[in-house]
């Protein structure tokens, strides 16, 4: 070591904790908030497993679901006796966009099926959420986005994941400069998705990225977006896990280099023990971390 050499042994062992100080975080306007008095009825198109979710998160927040539709009639049926008693419900997408007092419709059908339900849901002059993902073809997507745009009509993709409290927190924290210039990003998942085997999504085969980690891409574009900062480069891949059992690879892995930072995503979608989510946001002026046994 040289007479100039002022590193001290701190330094060299990451010994120096100056800087580790934790402090309250601070009152921000993280929570969505609801229109004042705008209470439209809503259609639900498609009465899938993650129908569930949504219908409870209406009902929660006092909103009025009207009808139900699937082609499986008993499916509608199931859901209106859980969530909505007073609902009507129909195998007939038609009859729910032919009703004048349905304002929105909630399309939670698979891609495929869902596009031209998007379509006619425009003509009709109805607003629209959109399952994720929103289309398989981006040319489509752009196409349908200008026809709501002609017609007048909002089209929303439920990328519900990014008012998750921890994402919608740690994004108004960044927005507001908390932690100065954004420099890191680092997400963590570690879960069991195999509940998947022998269900539709088993046939996805990059199931993790396209169907799951779509939620941590646009946590991290919100971000982004925030600073105006620009992605410079992407680098992802994935493989299968000892022992899985169904075909989609379970691991998965991005690193993405944007101006002057950078940031990973671990996705582990086979772990039966010790799950967890871990968020980890760092900037010039300070971090922030989340960390928990679940998504909720």
């Amino acid at each position: 070591m040289s007479n100039t050499d002022t590193a001290t042994e701190d330094d060299y062992s990451l010994g120096d904790k100056s800087g580790n100080t934790t402090v309250p975080a601070p009152e921000l306007p993280y929570q969505p908030r609801d229109p004042q008095s705008y209470r439209p009825k809503i259609g639900l198109i498609g009465c899938g497993g993650i129908t569930a979710s949504h219908l409870r998160a209406y009902r929660n927040a006092g909103y009025d679901v009207a009808v139900l539709c699937d082609l499986a009639i008993e499916k509608a049926e199931k859901r209106r006796e859980e969530f909505f008693p007073d609902a009507a419900v129909t195998a007939d997408f038609r009859a729910v966009l032919d009703r004048d007092d349905i304002a929105v419709v909630d399309l939670a059908t698979h891609p495929p099926e869902r596009l031209p339900l998007i379509e006619a849901a425009i003509h009709a002059g109805k607003h629209i959420l959109s399952q994720k993902p929103f289309v398989t073809d981006l040319d489509e997507g752009e196409r349908l986005v200008a026809l709501a745009a002609s017609k007048g009509v909002k089209l929303a993709v439920n990328q519900n994941g990014r008012w998750a409290p921890h994402f919608s927190y740690m994004r108004e924290a960044v927005r507001s400069g908390q932690i100065g210039d954004l420099l890191s990003v680092h997400l963590g998942v570690h879960w069991d998705h195999s509940w998947t085997k022998g269900t539709p999504f088993e046939k996805i085969y990059d199931l993790v990225f396209y169907d799951f980690a779509i939620h941590w891409f646009d946590f991290l574009s919100t971000l982004f977006s925030a600073q105006n900062r620009t992605v410079r480069r992407v680098q992802a891949s994935r493989s299968l896990a000892l022992g899985q059992e169904i075909m989609p690879p379970l691991l998965a892995q991005v690193m993405v280099e944007f101006d002057g930072g950078q940031a990973t995503a671990v996705f582990d979608a086979a772990m039966r023990f010790g799950k967890q989510d871990r968020t980890y946001v760092g900037g010039t002026s300070g971090s922030i971390l989340s960390t928990g046994p679940s998504l909720d």
